[in-house]
């Protein structure tokens, strides 16, 4: 991978190395718009412009379909999940009628290639996650503790009982009984005993609680990626396809610092949800039918019958009554809230905010058109979140775990708390596309990219 290197001269930063291909990438992106402006212009006479608007205005009608669908129940879900798919299908019959479907293919296909170039200029910018390891003397006296329920029966599927205990690690096993083992407990007894690392095969929740003692006493920590998900372990390049390759941390790998966030004296990794997301996975019927659970709940929340009203206070920014909020520790690359998305770093020191708000057809429309950039959206960083309601209590999902909390409930993180042992050889972390800021990728096709441009896609 293509490394670029910087150097500070009179507070000023040189870049050197990648800012070139970058800066070739971002010209591309910009010649492909222009391409793009040229198949519309060429197209656009004869009322062709009405048919080339036709296409977004179905696109905003495919999300106001969606809102309908999310948002009601009966017949008038029928009618927004019948407006969802036939909206775009009519704008595909219009334009082939019109003849304009040439042009639009043409237009679309430029506007993804842009894209995709204006991407690659800031992936080019982008450091390799190794790099910033660091070699340390295997463990001695290693601890991992086992979900043996998690991710569908992974720690029996893939044998990492026997092979953890082949490399001379000891093992305690979670959920083997018809009661549950606190992964606490059991962790605070390893470091009572000398373990000299802590590790987990589980999910997420799983993960936070025993990494927060590690982080405690100093320990390194270790991630096997037996989980469902796997978010924090994506996030870390480990393999998830793979979670045998996670052991190989113990005897060749390399240990990182990462953040570690905390909601109300409760470690975690991930994210910390209010509002819809919480309350429906506080359902038991959750977990067995996550879609048919969420669609039976949606209506109430979304239109304000059920649920607490939030108030959110990032440092010093406000967000207001929005009907879900996702708080992380370190940001996502992008906020579209229909996206996976991940973290390229997990090392700032910073909580990452996303607020939604959508209020009716209008602004899922909006959102379908504009995706995170859309004003339903507010994504922010902040040290310090507090989450305010007009209940005493409120659910929130905690890692994927459903808790209930008292008002306010305040979000802060720790800085390069935990040590995180690695495999030193490991796939890295997929490349998070960035949201495009045009105006960054001028200045890059200028020759003038600001530093934030280069720090902004390094990874951890």
């Amino acid at each position: 991978m293509n490394e670029t290197r910087t150097t500070t001269t009179g507070g000023h930063v040189r870049p050197y190395g990648g800012v070139g291909r970058a800066r070739g990438w971002a010209r591309l992106a910009l010649l492909l718009i222009a391409g793009c402006a040229a198949v519309v212009g060429a197209g656009a006479g004869s009322g062709g412009w009405l048919v080339l608007l036709a296409g977004l205005a179905g696109l905003a009608l495919a999300g106001a379909g969606v809102w309908w669908m999310l948002a009601h129940r009966g017949g008038a879900r029928f009618l927004g999940g019948l407006l969802a798919v036939t909206a775009p299908v009519g704008v595909l019959v219009l334009y082939a009628a019109s003849g304009l479907w040439v042009v639009a293919v043409g237009a679309l296909a430029l506007w993804a290639a842009a894209l995709a170039s204006a991407r690659t200029a800031l992936r080019s910018l982008r450091r390799p996650r190794g790099t910033h390891g660091r070699r340390t003397r295997p463990p001695r006296r290693p601890v991992l503790i086992m979900n043996v329920r998690s991710g569908g029966g992974k720690v029996e599927k893939h044998r990492l009982v026997e092979r953890a205990e082949a490399l001379g690690a000891r093992v305690v096993l979670l959920g083997t009984g018809d009661g549950w083992t606190d992964p606490v407990v059991e962790a605070r007894k390893a470091v009572a005993e000398g373990a000299d690392l802590l590790g987990v095969a589980g999910g997420d929740g799983t993960q936070a609680l025993v990494a927060a003692v590690a982080a405690e006493h100093g320990l390194p920590f270790l991630v096997v990626a037996a989980g469902t998900r796997n978010h924090f372990a994506m996030d870390l390049g480990l393999d998830r396809t793979d979670p045998v390759r996670s052991l190989d941390a113990l005897t060749n790998g390399v240990e990182l610092r990462v953040d570690l966030g905390d909601v109300d004296g409760r470690a975690f990794v991930n994210t910390v949800s209010f509002g819809a997301y919480a309350e429906i996975v506080q359902n038991p019927e959750y977990r067995d039918a996550k879609a048919a659970t969420a669609l039976d709940h949606l209506p109430d929340l979304l239109q304000g019958g059920a649920g607490p009203t939030l108030e959110v206070h990032a440092d010093d920014a406000r967000i207001e009554a929005p009907q879900a909020v996702l708080v992380s520790n370190n940001a996502y690359a992008r906020a579209d809230p229909l996206g996976g998305g991940r973290r390229p770093r997990l090392e700032t020191g910073l909580l990452g905010v996303i607020g939604v708000r959508v209020e009716g057809a209008a602004q899922a429309a909006e959102l379908a058109l504009l995706g995170e950039r859309a004003s339903g959206i507010t994504s922010l960083t902040a040290r310090r979140v507090v989450v305010e309601a007009d209940r005493d209590r409120i659910p929130v999902a905690v890692d994927g775990e459903a808790l209930e909390l008292p008002t306010p409930v305040v979000c802060t993180v720790r800085p390069s708390v935990l040590r995180v042992r690695v495999p030193r050889h490991r796939p890295g972390a997929a490349y998070a596309p960035p949201a495009i800021d045009w105006r960054r990728i001028v200045r890059l096709a200028l020759g003038h990219p600001d530093p934030r441009t280069i720090k902004d896609a390094y990874d951890v």
